[in-house]
């Protein structure tokens, strides 16, 4: 006698519902490869330092900034007109050095943002994992910062340019200053953004990040004005121009002073000599290339 064949029949999808098998589709596409990854990154970079993609309350702050940034040119610019003054209230190359502490804001607010969120939230092994090398993602990260300081800082003396010629001013002159100022700024913006980011990325803690950027812009700049003014008062005038070396707004300060036909901030304008200032331009460089140097060193390892 044979024994009874068992049958299992299909599970049957519910009323209404259908299955889909799609199965495993072989990607057939451009590969765009590392240069499309790190352009990428670096415009995800750059519209984030202002706040655009991101929610509605990340745009206050950076486009406030931008917007106090710009209010003294735009002052400056009516008063030039007004009273038909012969030259800007203030040189190109000076501007941004008279508005450090927007600049440093900014860059205490941004820096972290650009690098801490993807170490709390351990995402920079998300990006190594497609084809793309810390290099690329070191170089996106400051380039996108840098440009954002440039931008924060350029748009400014692009507002003067306009009210100077507006005002009839000295063609050549004005050309010339204002390509001055953007070579102040274009060198602060590779200066900050390189040490704003050191800073930033050693730490996943974003408020510990902004608290040290804050620190490393201001405690340095408060120290060595202060030992100008005491080595001014007790005559070691020339002591005031190497005191400068030690922050990095005075940096920018000499360089533009030395090269860029600007005047100082130090005590009685006192401008570095051409060794002190050719120094100041070596040193500015070299903590541009210390600090990519230090940021490519932080993310040697991909699973940090």
């Amino acid at each position: 006698m044979s024994e009874p064949q068992h049958t299992t029949t299909a599970p049957q999808p519910p009323a209404g519902a259908s299955l889909h098998n799609i199965g495993y589709r072989h990607y057939d596409g451009p590969r765009l490869g590392r240069a499309y990854a790190r352009r990428s990154l670096f415009v995800q970079s750059l519209r984030g330092a202002y706040g655009l993609g991101r929610s509605a309350k990340s745009k206050v702050l950076p486009m406030l900034l931008l917007g106090v940034m710009c209010l003294p040119a735009g002052i400056m610019v009516a008063v030039t007109v007004v009273t038909k003054a012969h030259s800007l209230p203030l040189d190109y190359s000076r501007y941004a050095i008279y508005l450090q502490a927007v600049i440093g804001l900014y860059l205490a607010a941004q820096a972290p943002q650009s690098v801490s969120r993807d170490l709390r939230f351990r995402s920079v092994p998300l990006y190594f994992s497609r084809p793309i090398e810390r290099i690329d993602y070191v170089t996106a990260k400051f380039a996108a910062l840098a440009a954002a300081l440039f931008l924060l800082t350029a748009t400014p003396l692009v507002i003067l340019y306009a009210g100077a010629l507006l005002a009839k001013l000295d063609f050549a002159d004005q050309t010339e200053g204002f390509a001055q100022g953007l070579l102040t700024v274009a060198l602060l913006a590779l200066l900050f953004a390189g040490i704003g980011l050191v800073i930033a990325a050693a730490t996943p803690r974003r408020g510990f990040g902004v608290a040290a950027v804050i620190a490393a812009l201001t405690l340095p700049y408060g120290a060595v004005s202060a030992l100008q003014g005491i080595a001014f008062v007790q005559g070691h005038e020339s002591a005031v121009g190497w005191l400068g070396l030690f922050s990095p707004i005075t940096l920018i300060d000499g360089v533009q002073a030395t090269f860029l036909g600007g005047t100082t901030s130090f005590p009685q304008s006192l401008a570095p000599t051409t060794a002190a200032g050719g120094l100041y331009l070596l040193v500015s460089l070299a903590t541009v290339a210390a600090s990519f140097a230090l940021l490519m060193r932080r993310y040697r390892k991909a699973g940090l």
